[in-house]
């Protein structure tokens, strides 16, 4: 098992333990690495989706369990990476929006798999030429 970025959709599986599969994954995963990392842009999306439904009580939740979470940041290498990815993906005609190719090149940028279920959009970047390393805890 590699250290690995969870993306938006399999952490909110994750935090909410309904799939077994996941389940299983994310428990072997932490007794393996001890703690999950994701995004800042997960961070973004997790409060703006608990935000719309009006519910501060979970995002007050979810904040408090930050901590026990690596949050990895966008920094300057990472900007740029994900502006190239950004660029390649519109120049080809696959445009995915802003959020995934940041989080595409913050994996990449420290080396880490990118766990997701989300695979055709991180695919097209792969077939760019992105030495993405992906996986889908779902199957």
């Amino acid at each position: 098992m590699d250290k690995s970025l969870l993306d938006t959709d399999i952490f909110s599986e994750v935090l909410k333990g309904v799939d077994p599969q996941v389940v299983a994954r994310a428990t072997a995963y932490r007794a393996a690495f001890a703690y999950y990392a994701i995004s800042a842009i997960t961070v973004l999306e997790v409060v703006k989706g608990f935000r719309k439904l009006q519910r501060e009580d979970r995002i007050q939740e979810f904040l408090s369990k930050l901590p026990n979470i690596e949050i990895l940041t966008l920094d300057v290498r990472s900007s740029e990476l994900a502006g190239r990815i950004y660029a390649d993906l519109e120049r080809s005609g696959q445009g995915i929006g802003r959020a995934d190719p940041i989080v595409a090149a913050i994996a990449f940028r420290h080396s880490l798999t990118l766990v997701t279920g989300n695979m055709a959009h991180y695919q097209r970047i792969q077939a760019l030429g992105y030495a993405l390393k992906l996986d889908n805890w779902r199957t």
